[in-house]
């Protein structure tokens, strides 16, 4: 079995040297390398023809799943080799594997004696023996009561880490460095806490200090060292969460030392009870962390309703203990300070400690935008005061006095964009103190920054006050004023410079570096930025340089100059001959100002969109160079990359420096060069002829020696007419193969050979993602909409990969067949029938180790946890091929013995690389699960799987829960039938309390071994050809050459100074990037993001750490609270964290451009969509973080700027977007009502006026300066493509990068991102005012499944159909009033918004779904009235009021109850902004335009108030809506109870009437008001805009000022209609629930009638599509491009279903049809009808 991990990829190819006399060497025997076929093997038949090349083919690739099987089957999962065809049921228990079960330490690991720690063997001179070392851990347990497993676990932790080092320097300098990194080295976190908490007070100065502690950690014992190793390691190994406050672990080992050098504890005799340690320290810790969280009902944990800001999170604890006065906090029960007993004693008093009194919030995360002023004070500052400075400049008209011009004002009016800028500061300073608890003088600073501002203020503003008042009186202000003047406008250009330039942690009072020790903490924890080197630096300052000096100029001259003349026409514009009933004409006087200050706001926006895509513009550039620089790209003389790639191979991947030159670099190169392209052939990527024109072979030469041919390929590519031979074009093979190629350009850090590589373990998180698809799952569809079988989606995109696969499976066929004595005969013609299970399903006969075969293959291209495994185990592989390769010798010492050869390979795999899988759900797996993780286990031998045993207590109390871990070799427990752990580490209670996965990973990080970590996600892949450069990429993290000095012998050596390297980033490939459109989007995002600007930002110091595959520098995460943080909800993007909390502690992030990983990406609509709102919400999150407030008030500018525009800068330039194009559209609509009430100057061509225009207006300024935005809004949408499209170019070429731009804009992505960027604004707005981030779950599907109408329009419609719709009526009026061409570009992306879910959804457009989609539609809006449904309307309706109301706390068993999710009540002040301030000035706002065009007098008279017609015509549909439902309400009150028993439909009755009233009401009005605007369609349209936003303003009032909160079943509803009260769960509030729901019934039936509208009109968009011919198949090549033959087939439905579809389109399209032509009726009649519908009535004249 282990000899199966191997390729057999040497078979018959001796590579003779020059000389025969080498012919003895081990390069010519056969069985080195063909360990898997004996040559005697009676099977062995030749199947690929004669030619001496091919027959060694066979060696290499029998395809037969036992004895050698593909990567598909990887390993010999049914038995051991001799077992050919064994029957799988008893071949599952006899599998055995060939190495021995491990021993209680793994000493008998190796057979024969072998150490298991070889680098830290006896035969070196080690400072302790492995026994001593043992014998320290076993003191230290029974010293301070640690649970045995975990003793044994972290002693094998600890011998890994010490062989790891030793095996690349003396052993003393292992434990040296180890010691140094853990606890006293110059970075060392409990070093830096030591002194940052003053536990050395009776220090004066900080060098005399730290001078001590080299001394004393200089002159400790070797002994000594290895103790407080262990004793650290012993704390943090049982920590559970206490892992992630890793101050808190430093003060509880602390103590411990302590403890362990009194001589109470030297002469204690009997040991303390095993599981004190747990009970008495972490315990209390751990239920004080569970209790913020959570609360005990009923027995059960709940959520507490919180939110951040009121739980003590895992931040706040850890910051009690940097700061003297926090550790000082610390109490016992009986009132005594902990911090006044003697530090020897502290730890026996840990179980006495009363936490609750100890802690409290640090930083109060509250869900506000203050952050956003906070956190990025300075972008807020460059922005708006350079915008005031350049328009204040360009603006004269406005301030100037009227007795001319004055030099003086115009210097102060300018100079008050210092003001602004101090302003700015005010508001951010004043936010900042309701974010900091006022103890510990923390607030002074902030006090004396107030002041000092408040003096700025008026330094800045003050000046202006005199200067107006005597520049405005008749012989103006003279030299004074002017000197002032100009006095005041340079303090406001320094003021401005200082608060854009300095961190406003560092103002006044610097907090941060500042010499006081006070503050020592602040720097160390959060501002320890590591230093750039030079010319970085400069990098980054050149950037921003070149950033804002393009943005100025530009902004200056496009924005600010073409803004000049509107203000100059408008800031006098008194507009005459208007009056209104109410106010006079004091609105037309004001029409004209009104309409410039919105515009000024619309400027404002594009001064900030601009910086955003200047940023773009230089940090492609920069990326781009920076690829050149490092060789990455195409067009660097590209055409040599594989004729040097045999010689790459060789100087870069191999461990060259130190290899003997005995054997020719090309006899190496060739060995792996044809591992490589093997595993490719087993994973079916290449056929066999491929494989033969890539391989390395043997060829006689004609003086009779033997020698290597290098393959074709390798010169070919220089010579064009090879081309294209090597590879299917376009295949995954290729792709893999050249950027093999391509990355070894780069330059490499030198390898270390095998035996002296650090060791590394891959974490994988698992929590129920498939781990193998069964053959259900492949073969059958999951439902009814799905229309395709997974396994035909596959070999429709797979399709070169799935002939391989069936050629293998055939011949594997006719083995078996011949295997079983029947041998098939030559009838030609059956064959091919007979072969027709093979290519549709992958096997003819179900034994399963065919079936497997085909789930393995489809598994390997899903997104599975086997792919991942598979993928990663690659590194084992790689390990053992070069280590074979690098040392001939070992193959010589165990010639002809192939089992021995391979157990020493594995042995060094073994030693090298670990590979742990967090299940934490494995206990309670199903039994498929269950038999799917043993499979994975049997093929795996070495994978360790770590996960959560529930031990349930007696006595009922809490069950106790165990991290347990067990591997392939751990033996089965006859009893349970389940695998015994190798460690069972008891936990302090259940270790999941955030949002899962940080947890899952705490739980097995304990399980690691080894230096690095490698942090993969389930969904991901990786290929031998990467693994094979795992030793380069570790060595980015500079620890490999080590001096011979010891850390200690002085501090700030130039060898332990340097910052030390955290994180290491790798590129990702998104393996699903060619599966039509939404895919290919999702991969550019990674592409541009994770490399391209990952590349740059990495360069200049800004790169953050976004998950996965990067490489953790594991020491230094760990010590410093782990690899990612895990408060529920605030964590959300938990990885993210990880990486600021390094950068900000001094670790430095790296970037590597060479190697990379697969990864998968969802890509359905709905699931995209849910990634980014997952995104956008986590983004959310982060903005309350305190790791934002650290960075963004501590960061030099430059770095700032970086950290800024790579991370929140990009979502806040999406909500701004989005922002633009809305103040656009009201500006544009403002203009309108100018536009099409006044006349408009003509000029003629040489711009003189035109006679007889007499009180005309002149607008032609305000029109060009529309023009202007209009180019602005375009080009910050159109910029994101560039990234993506350059990228292409340089890694791809011209072709590639126009072929895929193209490709993009044929399929209509534009849409589809402003639909996305406006997912993103409504995830982050809507997470900083209600949190709560949760989403209506879409499933993993594939992107074929059909979503029906309904289910979109209730997952988008409040994220953006709404807006969409309110966007386009304005946009309608905006057309009707003021036509310019332009503004078919704006029709296009609002209508994206509206429809971009339905254009997505493949085969929206197909006939039958679409009507049987309309009659789900109409289903969907009327159910859940008499029974209650999870999924109608109603229920729809209640949970998005939710998140304003909240739930009633009571628990009521009631079966609707599941239906709501738990969802946290918003805060009163975000909801007060969000919900009725905002919503009641947008209606104020319309409505002022509203009233400015119903002022002019029509035919003669003055008209009506319109205010009155405009209340009437609003306030009307709700008060018609409340008339009709108190009668239903009576009705049902009196009826109800008699009917309901008979008349099962009554409530479903009565609330159809209601809603029929209500939509007819709603319809009625309108055309009401149509009649009174006397058929005018312009002010209809005008009106009804203004009618909306008043109702919405209502209806949001109403919800979040009147409503109490809801309860969570839907009782009430039903009680409503059917009249039925009693026995609806209801209890005291029977009362008032009757009044509430008559509150919320009149909101519903008003949002009832607009969604039931709002989805016809979606509709009815949707239709003219479906008229055109062939429309599915023509969109379904847009969506998926695949070519019609290739597409999906309609599916096919029995004949049952095929009538009911028949019968709905029978039923439903005469009503689709009848509704449509009502609808076109309505709008139609009127206007051609307009000149005789005339009606008399007096009462509609006074309105």
């Amino acid at each position: 079995m282990a000899s199966r991990h191997h390729h057999r990829s040497r078979s018959q190819e001796g590579y003779p040297s020059a000389s025969p006399a080498d012919m003895n060497e081990p390069f010519n025997s056969r069985q080195y390398y063909d360990n898997d076929v004996e040559p005697s093997d009676p099977y062995h038949r030749d199947n690929y023809g004669s030619e001496s090349s091919a027959a060694g083919l066979n060696d290499y690739d029998h395809p037969d799943p036992y004895s050698h099987p593909d990567t598909d089957s990887d390993h010999d999962v049914y038995g051991q080799n001799g077992q050919r065809f064994a029957p799988s049921t008893e071949s599952f228990n006899g599998g055995r594997s060939s190495a021995p079960t491990l021993g209680d330490f793994g000493a008998a690991q190796y057979g024969s004696g072998r150490e298991p720690y070889p680098a830290w063997g006896a035969d070196r001179t080690i400072p302790l023996s492995k026994e001593e070392i043992e014998d320290i851990f076993l003191d230290l347990q029974q010293k301070f009561g640690f649970q045995r497993d975990s003793m044994r676990n972290m002693f094998d932790f600890t011998m890994h880490l010490l062989d790891s080092r030793a095996s690349r320097m003396s052993p003393n300098q292992a434990l040296l460095t180890l010691h140094a990194d853990y606890i006293g080295g110059q970075h060392a976190n409990y070093r830096k806490w030591y002194f940052a908490a003053q536990l050395d007070l009776d220090d004066a100065s900080l060098t005399s200090a730290l001078e001590r502690w080299r001394q004393a950690m200089n002159n400790m014992s070797q002994y000594d060292r290895m103790r407080q190793i262990a004793l650290y390691l012993l704390c943090w190994g049982e920590a559970a969460q206490v892992r992630f406050v890793p101050e808190c672990l430093c003060f509880i080992f602390k103590c411990a030392d302590d403890y362990y050098r009194s001589p109470e504890c030297q002469s204690r005799i009997d040991p303390m009870p095993e599981g004190l340690y747990l009970r008495a320290v972490i315990k209390p810790l751990y239920r004080f962390i569970r209790d913020q969280g959570y609360e005990a009902v009923d027995g059960k944990f709940v959520r507490r309703e919180r939110d951040h800001h009121r739980i003590i999170g895992y931040d706040d604890i850890n910051q009690l203990f940097w700061y003297p006065e926090g550790i000082a906090r610390i109490v016992l029960t009986d009132k005594t300070r902990l911090v006044d007993v003697p530090p020897a004693q502290r730890f026996m008093r840990f179980d006495r400690i009363d936490w609750n009194r100890a802690f409290f919030k640090t930083y109060y995360e509250k869900r506000s935008f203050g952050h956003l002023l906070v956190n990025f004070n300075r972008i807020w500052v460059i922005h708006i005061s350079l915008f005031w400075f350049y328009t204040a400049y360009n603006a004269p008209t406005i301030y100037q006095p009227k007795r001319g011009h004055s030099a003086a004002l115009t210097w102060s009016a300018t100079a008050l964009g210092g003001a602004v800028a101090t302003v700015i500061m005010i508001l951010a300073t004043l936010a900042e103190f309701s974010y900091i608890p006022t103890t510990w003088n923390n607030t002074s600073h902030l006090t004396r920054r107030l002041l000092f501002l408040l003096v700025t203020l008026g330094l800045t503003g003050g000046p202006t006050v005199y200067i107006a008042i005597v520049e405005n009186q008749s012989d103006g202000g003279g030299s004074l004023a002017l000197i002032l003047g100009i006095a005041q406008f340079f303090i406001s250009v320094i003021a401005t410079l200082l608060f854009g330039i300095m961190p406003s942690g560092r103002m006044f009072g610097d907090r941060v570096a500042g010499k006081s020790r006070k503050y020592l903490a602040s720097q160390t924890f959060t501002a320890s930025y590591p230093i750039l080197h030079s010319q970085a630096r400069l990098g980054s300052v050149f950037l921003w340089f070149l950033v804002f000096g393009c943005k100025f100029t530009e902004s200056y001259f496009f924005l600010t100059l073409a803004f000049r003349d509107p203000m100059r026409v408008m800031a006098g514009m008194k507009i005459q001959n208007c009056h209104e009933k109410l106010f006079g004409s004091a609105l037309c006087r004001n029409q004209a100002i009104f309409t410039l200050t919105i515009m000024f706001f619309m400027d404002l926006v594009l001064f900030f969109l601009d910086t955003f895509l200047w940023y773009i513009i230089w940090n492609t550039v920069f990326s781009i160079a920076r690829s050149f620089v490092l060789g990455l790209s195409i067009w660097t003389p590209w055409r040599d990359i594989y004729a040097r790639l045999p010689k790459r191979i060789y100087s870069k991947i191999l461990a060259t420096s130190d290899l003997e030159v005995r054997y020719k670099p090309k006899v190496l190169v060739s060995q792996i060069w044809n591992a490589i392209i093997i595993s490719m052939y087993r994973e079916h990527l290449l056929s066999i002829d491929h494989v033969q024109k890539l391989l390395y072979h043997q060829v006689d030469t004609p003086d009779g020696r033997r020698s290597l041919r290098a393959p074709q390929f390798f010169v070919a590519q220089t010579d064009k007419s090879f081309k294209g031979s090597f590879f299917p074009p376009g295949s995954e093979a290729e792709r893999r193969i050249s950027f093999f190629a391509q990355s070894l350009t780069t330059a490499l850090p030198e390898a270390l050979p095998v035996d002296a590589m650090p060791t590394f373990t891959v974490l994988t998180p698992h929590y129920n993602e498939k781990i193998l698809l069964s053959l259900r799952e492949i073969i059958k569809e999951s439902d009814i909409n799905t229309r395709v079988t997974l396994l035909e989606y596959l070999k429709q995109l797979h399709s070169l990969e799935w002939e391989n696969f069936v050629r293998d499976t055939k011949i594997l066929a006719q083995e078996s067949d011949i295997y079983d004595g029947a041998f098939p005969g030559d009838e030609k013609g059956s064959s091919k029938l007979d072969d027709l299970p093979f290519y549709c399903i992958g096997f003819k006969s179900a034994a399963p180790e065919f079936t497997l075969r085909t789930r393995i293959w489809a598994s390997l291209r899903f997104q599975t946890l086997y792919r991942t495994v598979s993928g990663m185990m690659n590194y084992a592989k790689a390990i053992k091929l070069l280590y074979r390769v690098e040392n001939p010798e070992v193959v010589q010492m165990f010639s002809g013995n192939t089992d021995k050869l391979e157990r020493e390979l594995e042995r060094m795999a073994r030693r090298k690389f670990k590979f742990v899988v967090s299940m934490q759900r494995y206990s309670k797996f199903n039994k498929e699960e269950h038999e799917n993780a043993e499979f994975l286990l049997r093929a795996y031998p070495e994978l360790q799987i770590a996960y959560l045993e529930e031990e349930p207590r007696r006595d009922g109390g809490e069950p106790r829960l165990y991290s347990a871990l067990i591997d392939g070799h751990s033996e089965f427990n006859p009893q349970t039938g389940r695998r015994k752990p190798k460690f069972r580490i008891e936990l302090p209670g259940n270790p999941i309390l955030g949002d899962g996965k940080s947890d899952n990973q705490n739980h097995a990080i304990i399980f690691y071994r080894g230096e690095y970590l490698q942090l993969i996600d389930a969904n991901q892949d990786n290929y031998l050809e990467e693994c094979l450069k795992i030793r380069n990429v570790l060595a980015e993290f500079e620890e490999y050459s080590i001096s011979g000095q010891s850390p200690y012998a002085q501090w700030g050596q130039k060898e332990f100074k340097a910052a030390p390297v955290a994180i290491v980033g790798a590129r990702e490939y998104i393996f699903s990037e060619n599966i039509g459109i939404l895919g290919d989007i999702a991969a550019g995002k990674e592409q541009t993001f994770g490399t391209l600007t990952a590349r740059s930002l990495a360069w200049i110091g800004g790169k953050l750490h976004y998950g996965h595959p990067d490489f953790l520098n594991a020491t230094f995460m760990n010590t410093r609270g782990g690899v990612s943080k895990a408060q529920k909800g605030l964590h959300l993007n938990e990885d993210i964290y990880a990486g600021m909390n390094a950068f900000g502690r001094g670790g430095r992030i790296k970037h590597t451009e060479y190697y990379q990983c697969g990864k998968g990406r969802d890509l359905g609509f709905g699931t995209i969509l849910n990634f980014q709102t997952k995104i956008g919400t986590g983004m959310g999150e982060q903005m309350l973080s305190r790791e934002y407030y650290y960075l963004g008030t501590q960061l030099p500018i430059d770095r700032f700027l970086t950290f800024y525009y790579g991370h929140p800068g990009f979502h806040i330039n999406n909500m701004l977007i989005i922002l633009s194009v809305q103040l656009f559209v009201v500006t544009m609509v403002f203009l309108g009502t100018l536009n099409s009430q006044l006349t408009i100057c003509e000029y003629s061509s040489t711009g003189q006026p035109l006679n007889g225009q007499g009180g005309c207006y002149n607008l032609h300024p305000v029109f060009n300066w529309i023009h202007h935005c209009i180019i602005s809004i375009f080009l910050v949408f159109m910029i994101a493509w560039l990234p993506l499209f350059l990228q292409e170019l340089v890694e791809r070429g011209t072709g590639r990068a126009l072929g895929r731009l193209s490709k993009q804009f044929m399929s209509l992505s534009p849409l589809f991102e402003v639909f996305a960027t406006q997912i993103y604004t409504h995830s982050i707005l809507n997470n900083l005012t209600f949190g709560g981030a949760r989403y209506i779950a879409t499933g993993r599907g594939f992107a074929t499944t059909r979503i029906s109408f309904s289910i979109l329009f209730s997952r988008f419609a409040g994220p953006s159909i709404y807006l969409g719709m309110r966007t386009l009526l304005m946009l309608l009026y905006v057309t009707l009033s003021f036509w310019t061409p332009y503004l078919i570009y704006f029709w296009v992306s609002i209508l994206a918004l509206c429809i971009a879910p339905f254009l997505f959804n493949p085969h929206q457009f197909s006939f039958t779904d679409f009507i049987v989609d309309y009659r789900e539609f109409l289903r969907w809006m009327s159910r859940g009235n008499s029974r209650s449904h999870n999924n109608s309307w109603i229920g729809y309706c209640r949970l998005s009021r939710t998140m304003i109301t909240g739930y009633k706390k009571k628990k009521l068993g009631r079966p609707s109850e599941k239906l709501s999710g738990d969802v946290p009540r918003a805060g009163w002040r975000a909801v007060i902004i969000s919900e009725v301030i905002f919503p009641i000035c947008f209606a104020f706002v319309l409505v002022i335009a509203y009233m400015f065009v119903k002022s002019f007098p029509a035919s003669d008279q003055t008209p009506p108030s319109p205010l009155i017609r405009i209340a009437v015509v609003s306030i009307g549909p709700i008060a018609w809506n409340a008339a009709v439902l108190l009668v239903l309400f009576l009705i049902s009150l009196s009826l109800g109870p008699i009917l309901d028993s008979c008349c099962v439909r009554f409530g479903a009755i009565m609330a159809t009437i209601a809603h029929i009233l209500g939509t007819i009401g709603m319809i009625g009005f309108f055309e009401f008001f149509w009649f009174l605007e006397l058929w005018d369609t312009a002010h209809a349209v005008l009106g009804l805009i203004t009618i909306v936003a008043i109702q919405r303003a209502i209806h949001k009032v109403l919800i979040s000022v009147f409503l109490s909160r809801e309860f969570k079943h839907d009782e009430t509803n039903r009680a409503w209609w059917t009249g039925k009260w009693y026995n609806r769960g209801l209890g005291a509030h029977i009362l008032s629930q009757p009044a509430r729901e008559f509150i919320v019934k009149i909101i519903e039936l008003s949002l009832w009638s607009s969604d039931f509208l709002i989805g016809h009109v979606l509709l009815f968009m949707l239709t003219p599509a479906l008229l055109i011919p062939y429309v599915d198949k023509l969109h379904s090549i847009l969506l998926f491009w695949l070519r019609p033959s290739k597409q999906i087939h309609a599916p096919i439905f029995n004949v049952k279903v095929r009538k009911q579809r028949r019968a709905i389109i029978i039923k439903y399209l005469p009503i689709f049809t009848a509704v449509i032509a009502i609808f076109a009726t309505l709008l139609v009649a009127p206007i051609i009808f307009k000149d005789t519908i005339r009606l008399r009535c007096s009462l509609c004249n006074q309105l």
